[in-house]
């Protein structure tokens, strides 16, 4: 049927019984309230995920460390097997195939993080690689996280994806996403779970969505690198390691600002606006976001919404999915942030080589009158290694309360820091390379330091 000829929605109402709109509407709601709603915890602003997460972290103690160890272990014992000897249990295996063979380069970062893993676990090996400001770190203190947000984020995500809320919105906001950010309006939705609560969700629920179809390729790189949002709870983080959480609402005001214009900015140059607009494995489930005669935004979005969540019923294949989505990030991700994570920390800690990457930014910075520019040009290539690296050199180094307060505020839009977001990033299928990665890394410190300079002289 088409989509231009369908009744108005109002002469429609009937076909859909309570069971319907029941199926649209309870799993979406414990959905945003899982994924979006902020409550307080324990004195920090979080959210239900976050919160499910750290209970898990505190329940399994240091056995975690072990778990997470063995699990990317088998990740490399088992993508060496897959990739190289083939075996038929695997080959011949659906689930097995998809989570365990990979491509050379892929293989060589599970194989990497798997022996990263063990060495900073068992506290053997080169001390750059198991120290605390490396390996360890990476292992005791991100992918502790990691493991276990991966674990119910991915659980409990076909609550956004499988019963119509993306739907709901895409219909209500496509006419501010499309023609501003260049995406469809069911993107808005990515960019408000990686703002409430973690970018790697973002990156998780874009991923996805890119796998089924819903994404192009264009789409999907754009999304992960402008929409991927740093939480609302490690900003909080970020600003008072500079010394500056009194001021906490202007800088997130600040950080948001600057944040539109990137998104804005940033896909409409290389390499993002050079993207193919293909799909996935040439799957394509693209979605028809114009609103046919007779309907509203609301009541179209409203209609698509009740269709998608009429076909997902199956509690079975709910959990199955799930439990996939689980695995692809444990097996798949968590030996890749491994890899990269450690690698980029180590390049930070031990080698000058941020320290000189920073050069060129220091006329920049006193171009635009930063004070202590020389010291705050190396902070602002160090955030490729690690979002936080910025704040934590700032506050040692730098005694202008306006120029940590940039720093601070930089460092959380550039966004694709390879401790977490850039090691996700690398290992999902999203189609963006370490290449790409630095480029739009640099863009984005570009485009958002002249414009929360000019703000931070309006604050001090």
């Amino acid at each position: 049927m088409e989509v231009s000829k369908l009744k108005p929605f109002d002469d429609n109402k009937s076909k859909f019984t309570l069971k319907d709109n029941l199926k649209f509407i309870i799993p979406s709601i414990i959905g945003v309230l899982l994924f979006m709603i902020p409550i307080k915890y324990e004195g920090d602003v979080t959210i239900p995920i976050a919160i499910f997460s750290g209970m898990l972290v505190n329940f399994l103690g240091e056995y975690l460390v072990y778990i997470i160890t063995g699990t990317m272990a088998i990740s490399a014992i088992l993508s060496l097997i897959a990739t190289i000897v083939k075996p038929k249990f695997i080959t011949n295996n659906k689930i097995l195939s998809s989570l365990f063979t990979t491509t050379p380069l892929w293989l060589v970062s599970r194989v990497l993080g798997g022996i990263f893993g063990v060495l900073a676990a068992f506290q053997i090996g080169p001390q750059m690689i198991i120290s605390g400001d490396t390996g360890a770190f990476v292992l005791n203190d991100l992918l502790t996280v990691l493991f276990s947000i991966f674990l119910f984020a991915g659980l409990f995500l076909p609550l956004l994806l499988n019963f119509g809320l993306l739907e709901f919105f895409g219909s209500l906001l496509t006419k501010i996403m499309r023609p501003v950010f260049k995406l469809p309006g069911r993107s808005s939705i990515d960019c408000i779970t990686s703002w409430l609560g973690d970018g790697t969700l973002g990156i998780m629920l874009t991923n996805k969505q890119y796998e089924d179809g819903f994404y192009t390729e264009r789409e999907a790189a754009t999304i992960s690198t402008t929409f991927s949002a740093v939480s609302i709870t490690f900003s909080l983080v970020v600003i008072n390691t500079v010394g500056l959480g009194n001021i906490f609402v202007p800088f997130y005001l600040t950080v948001t600002f600057a944040g539109i214009v990137a998104a804005v900015i940033v896909p409409r140059i290389y390499p993002l606006s050079k993207k193919k607009d293909t799909y996935y494995n040439g799957k394509t489930n693209k979605i028809d976001e114009s609103i046919p005669e007779g309907y509203t935004s609301l009541s179209w979005g409203y209609e698509q919404a009740i269709t998608k969540a009429r076909k997902n019923s199956s509690i079975k294949e709910f959990f199955a999915d799930g439990a996939k989505n689980v695995l692809d990030m444990w097996v798949g991700v968590l030996p890749v942030v491994m890899c990269m994570a450690t690698i980029a920390l180590i390049i930070a800690t031990y080698t000058p080589l941020f320290k000189i990457l920073g050069v060129p930014f220091i006329p920049i910075l006193q171009l635009l009158q930063v004070p202590e520019a020389v010291q705050a040009s190396q902070t602002l290539v160090v955030g490729f290694a690690d979002m936080l690296l910025p704040s934590v050199v700032a506050s040692t180094t730098i005694t202008s309360e306006m120029t940590r307060f940039i720093v601070a505020a930089v460092s959380v839009t550039q966004l694709v820091y390879m401790s977490e977001v850039g090691g996700v990033l690398l290992g999902s299928k999203i189609p963006v390379n370490i290449k790409e990665l630095i480029i739009i890394f640099i863009e984005r410190t570009l485009i958002t330091l002249p414009v929360i300079v000019l703000i931070a002289n309006f604050i001090y």
